[in-house]
């Protein structure tokens, strides 16, 4: 890094990258935690037309239409990996075998395998890599969580989490493309499932049912997760009709509700028993319920600390979560071109 100005390179040009490539931008304008010496210096996409446009957009200097190109700048400090999952360790082991550091989009990979690679080549190479898991950078969730590990509830002993959407997903939507990872489990029940170890861990047992499109991807899932201590968590995803996207966790004295979005609330609910119950609510400094800026302010504060993980997003529970995503696929028969070794 220059000083303490960490400069962004963004590999991929889609819906994501320009949201997040957004939040950064305005971020670095708003003087809000993320913002002081972000800067976006780069971009790149496998077409140096999409590329250029990208750059144009947002006002970015360097535009390749070549994803080497960008790993190999010496000016870009980290890399924002938003290829579809499918590409993504094509994309950041790209990048970190070229010496940048690492934002890579969840899921993070296709497998734990493919994860187990990426991690482990970071590792080798001293290089920051992190999955952008936004919900574990939420300073909601953030608080939520402390008050859960400071015992507000007791002992966790189940937790739920819903998400689902309504679409017209058909067959040539990249939602039910086995070759780019498609299904409701890679793309929504990440965050269910994400949710539940954060609070929980690694389960010890996975059982789960879903309903499978033609070209055998899920369209919507269900599974129920143990512990050996007798925890529980049921997580959902669908493809296939809207659901409450919401999640609840209860302890052994008391239960915290999350309404809408849980991923990225904008409050929760505490009930503790034999109390009135107690509203959290967001605080507006932190800016919109939904910006991704408080992933790009965890990784710049890891980049200038010299951290090569974060604390909030460590990459030991990227690979657990991996796990638990492969063996909720090995029970409802769900494989990838990727996954054959």
């Amino acid at each position: 890094m220059t000083g303490q100005n960490v400069r962004w390179g963004i590999l991929a040009t889609g819906g994501i990258a320009a949201r997040f490539t957004a939040d950064l931008v305005a971020a670095a304008h708003s003087g809000s935690a993320a913002g002081p010496g972000a800067e976006v210096v780069a971009v790149a996409s496998r077409s140096a037309e999409s590329a250029r446009a990208f750059a144009d957009r947002f006002g970015i200097e360097r535009a390749y239409g070549d994803w080497e190109l960008l790993a190999r700048d010496e000016e870009v400090d980290v890399v924002y990996v938003a290829t579809p999952h499918s590409a993504h360790r094509a994309a950041a082991g790209l990048s970190l075998e070229a010496g940048r550091n690492v934002l890579c989009e969840k899921p993070f990979t296709l497998n734990a395998r493919e994860a187990g690679e990426l991690v482990a080549l970071a590792r080798d190479r001293g290089r920051f890599l992190m999955e952008a898991m936004w919900m574990y950078c939420h300073p909601v969730v953030r608080r939520l969580k402390a008050l859960i590990d400071d015992g507000a509830i007791g002992e966790v002993r189940s937790v739920r989490a819903d998400f689902g959407l309504a679409g017209d997903f058909t067959a040539s939507h990249r939602l039910r493309d086995p070759a780019l990872g498609g299904g409701a489990l890679l793309d929504l029940g990440v965050y269910p499932v994400s949710f539940a170890q954060l609070l929980l861990g690694e389960p010890s047992d996975v059982v789960a049912k879903a309903t499978l499109s033609e070209e055998k991807v899920d369209l919507q899932t269900g599974a129920l997760l143990s512990w050996d201590d007798g925890a529980l968590a049921s997580v959902h995803c669908s493809l296939v009709g809207g659901t409450e996207t919401s999640a609840s966790i209860t302890g052994s004295a008391g239960r915290i509700d999350i309404p809408y979005g849980f991923f990225f609330p904008d409050g929760f609910v505490l009930h503790r028993d034999g109390r009135e119950a107690e509203k959290f609510t967001a605080d507006p400094a932190d800016g919109p319920r939904d910006t991704l800026g408080h992933e790009a302010a965890e990784v710049m504060r890891a980049l200038r600390a010299g951290e090569t993980e974060s604390p909030l997003v460590p990459l030991d529970g990227t690979l657990a979560v991996m796990r638990t995503l492969d063996a909720i696929r090995d029970r409802i028969g769900v494989r990838y071109p990727g996954d054959a070794v």
